[in-house]
C-alpha cells in the first residue's frame, strides 16, 4: 500500500457553475469530498494525505469575498469535524505553505489544530495552504545559502537529502500517487521536487464529485504501474 497520497483538488468553481450556483457552494461541496478522501485513507491504511487547498495564485486571483469564504470554510470544517473526533480517529493535521501569507482570520485556528492533533499516528493530513512549489524551492535555496554563508554547510557536500531537509514537507515521504481532478493534466506548481517519481492519475471528474469508487480506481491504476525509478 502507498504511504503518501496527494490530491490536486480542481473543479469546485466549475461544479458550481454547471449547476448555476455561486462558487461558494462548489467550495462547500469540495469540503465534503475532503471528508470522503480522509475516510478512504483511513480505511485503506494510507498514512499521509496531502491536499492542495489554496495556492499562491489562488490568493492573488480570487476575489476578497471568495477568499474569505474559503478561509471561513476551513474554520467551520474543524468545528464540524472537531478536534476530539480527529483525535479519536488518530488523525494529525498539518498546514504546509508560506506561513506569513496565512490570513489572520485562520492563523490561530491552524496553530490550535496542529497542536491538539500532533499525537495522531493513523493518518497525517497535510493541507497545502498559500503554497507554491516554486516558492518552496526558493525558500529552500535561501536557507541553504544562509547555512553556506555561515559555514555550517559545505557546498561540495550538498546532496538531494540536504535539499530535502529544508523543504516544507521535509519529514514526509514523497507521494507515490498524485490525483488531479477536473480534466487538466499538469501539476500547477504542486510539490515539484517531491513529485519527481510520483505516478500521476488524471480524471475529468470534478473534485466535489470524487467518490470512493474514483479513489479506488486511482489505486488500481497505481498498482499496474511499473516503478523503476529511471533504471
Amino acid at each position: 500500500m502507498i504511504k503518501h497520497l496527494a490530491c490536486i483538488m480542481d473543479g469546485n468553481r466549475r461544479w458550481a457553475k454547471a449547476r448555476f450556483l455561486p462558487p461558494s457552494l462548489g467550495h462547500k461541496e469540495g469540503i465534503n469530498a475532503v471528508e470522503r478522501t480522509v475516510d478512504f485513507c483511513l480505511k485503506n491504511g494510507i498514512p499521509h494525505l496531502s491536499l492542495y487547498a489554496f495556492s499562491i495564485e489562488n490568493l492573488n486571483k480570487r476575489s476578497l469575498e471568495e477568499r474569505e469564504y474559503v478561509f471561513g470554510l476551513f474554520i467551520s470544517y474543524f468545528k464540524r469535524r472537531n478536534i476530539e473526533t480527529l483525535n479519536k480517529k488518530n488523525v494529525r493535521v498539518k498546514f504546509i505553505g508560506d506561513r506569513p501569507l496565512f490570513p489572520a482570520s485562520i492563523k490561530n485556528m491552524c496553530t490550535e489544530v496542529e497542536e491538539k492533533t500532533m499525537h495522531g499516528t493513523a493518518l497525517t493530513i497535510h493541507f497545502l495552504f498559500c503554497y507554491g512549489g516554486q516558492q518552496e524551492i526558493v525558500a529552500m535555496v535561501k536557507q541553504i545559502a544562509y547555512k553556506v554563508k555561515e559555514g555550517s554547510i559545505d557546498p561540495s557536500a550538498i546532496t538531494p537529502e540536504t535539499i530535502r531537509q529544508f523543504l516544507w514537507l521535509s519529514d514526509t515521504p514523497d507521494p507515490e500517487l498524485i490525483i488531479r481532478t477536473g480534466k487538466a493534466q499538469r501539476l500547477s506548481s504542486f510539490l515539484p521536487y517531491q513529485a519527481a517519481y510520483s505516478e500521476l492519475f488524471f480524471t475529468d471528474t470534478l473534485w466535489p464529485d470524487i467518490t470512493e469508487t474514483h479513489l479506488t480506481e486511482a489505486l488500481h491504476y497505481f498498482s499496474t504501474c511499473r516503478r523503476n525509478f529511471g533504471s
